[in-house]
């Protein structure tokens, strides 16, 4: 009996995910993937006030300096 491609490959990707390496492999996967979620909502939530007040520091170092 010949088995197709697809198959194979699920084969081999459940395997994969059987494995303990695999499973560690998904769970930091799936970390990373919340941090960068995190990470996006936080820029999306306070990018503007970041800004304004990154903007004034500037402009305050740069009165300093003159």
């Amino acid at each position: 009996m010949r088995v197709s491609k697809g198959e194979e490959m699920y084969a081999r990707l459940m395997r994969f995910l059987i494995k303990e390496k695999g499973a560690s492999l998904v769970e930091y996967s799936l970390l990373v993937l919340l941090i960068a979620i995190v990470a996006l909502a936080a820029v999306a939530y306070f990018g503007n006030e970041l800004s304004s007040t990154y903007s004034e520091i500037n402009s305050n170092l740069v009165d300093a300096g003159s």
